[in-house]
């Protein structure tokens, strides 16, 4: 058994440096997913004893629960408590709900429900940071809430506070917690990034120099160099922040779209990819600490990952995502194309115990290998087609996978 828990914790450390190129923040043991892809913000599950192929109807059902309301944000997963944004009549709310059963615990209104063409209510996903939850929604309202009961810490309008305005598909990002500062990307005058006191939401800093309107993408954060450094898309290009006073550091705009920037950024090594759809492409950057600045320096640009909004994995030195529809497998340090495949159609994924979780936006959840040496494929099944896209990302935590479509979220037992 002590063998056993050994190997465990080593594999954990080696799939970490290499995919984030920081040690893990939640343990094997915990099983939890506590915000925005993952512990990391990278989309790995570190868990292992999970199954490696499905029966023909999909694994098995623990529960499903159809009373989340609209939108298309993810679950967060901490403790006996399952997070997730959807919307009540008017409302935009945040639920808990039991994580054996789905029940809803309690939920909390945030604000006016966001009415949009292609769906309406939150995108986001709320951030677990101890016995606080951090939620923002499609209007822009933030809120720290009691994680016991969603009872109100703090609250303010982003959009209202910082002069930004709400981009076309609405606000799609999640909140990061960093220390002490809750980062967010208002888009407003000077304010294009800020960081807030977490305990207080009082502004530490506004990021000087950069304007740039909201994109549909979130922070993350890292350190280069000793250098800690947040970095996101804006309307406008891929930017870098120094993360104890929030100077800009450094732009890119070539993997900027004029239309829609919305993957989250996928850093390791002191290099970070950025990629966005409508016929652009991504970069990789090489990050390098001079004086106490991060500058960046492209080191290849391709056109072999349009990814829109669907995410990216970086697996042992290899990144998968779908690429407009198809999913496609890069290597990271050179942009060679190793192999794609129509999969599950156009969708997002999440990556666990050497497994691709595929959600297709029309309904199809799939299980490959992720694997840089061809697609294999080991299992399928459909969900309900409610009328709209599929768009919220899966999430795999505890030997559960969580799909999130339209107002029904299902949790299904994954674990051998």
């Amino acid at each position: 058994m002590q063998k056993r828990r050994l190997f465990a914790l080593l594999f954990v450390l080696l799939l970490s440096s290499f995919t984030t190129g920081a040690p893990a923040t939640t343990s094997l043991a915990d099983g939890d997913w506590p915000q925005w892809r993952g512990a990391n913000r990278n989309g790995l599950s570190l868990e292992t004893g999970l199954m490696k192929e499905w029966p023909a109807e999909g694994p098995k059902t623990v529960w499903s629960v159809s009373e989340i309301g609209e939108g298309f944000g993810a679950v967060s997963v901490s403790g006996d408590r399952v997070y997730v944004q959807g919307t009540r009549g008017e409302a935009s709310v945040v639920f808990g709900l039991n994580r054996a059963d789905g029940k809803t615990v309690w939920s909390t209104a945030l604000g006016p429900k966001g009415n949009e063409r292609r769906g309406n209510g939150p995108r986001a996903t709320p951030t677990v940071d101890g016995d606080r939850l951090y939620v923002l929604t499609e209007s822009g309202d933030l809120a720290c809430l009691r994680t016991r009961d969603g009872s109100s810490v703090w609250r303010k309008n982003i959009l209202k506070e910082f002069g930004g305005s709400n981009p076309g598909w609405l606000i799609s990002e999640s909140p990061l917690v960093d220390g002490n500062r809750l980062v967010v990307s208002p888009g407003g005058r000077d304010a294009g990034i800020v960081a807030l006191d977490k305990m207080s939401g009082q502004v530490i800093w506004k990021t000087a120099g950069l304007s740039d309107e909201a994109a549909y993408s979130s922070c993350v954060v890292a350190d280069v160099g000793g250098v800690r450094t947040i970095m996101n898309f804006t309307s406008a290009a891929a930017v870098g922040v120094r993360a104890n006073d929030g100077k800009l550091m450094w732009t890119y705009n070539k993997a900027a779209n004029g239309t829609a920037n919305c993957t989250t950024p996928v850093f390791a090594n002191n290099k970070v990819f950025f990629s966005s759809a409508y016929d652009t492409g991504g970069a990789l950057l090489n990050l390098t600490a001079q004086g106490g600045e991060v500058k960046q320096q492209e080191a290849y640009f391709t056109r072999e990952m349009m990814n829109h909004h669907g995410g990216i994995v970086l697996v042992n030195g290899y990144m998968y995502g779908f690429s407009k529809d198809v999913l496609t497998c890069l290597e990271f340090a050179t942009g060679k194309r190793m192999w794609v495949n129509r999969s599950v159609g156009k969708g997002s994924l999440t990556y666990a115990d050497g497994m691709l979780f595929l959600l297709g936006e029309k309904q199809v959840v799939g299980l490959a290998e992720a694997s840089p040496n061809g697609y294999v494929e080991k299992g399928r099944f459909r969900i309900a087609d409610l009328g709209r896209d599929s768009w919220a990302h899966p999430v795999v935590a505890g030997g559960k996978l969580y799909i999130r479509n339209q107002n029904t979220l299902t949790c299904y037992d994954v674990k051998r």
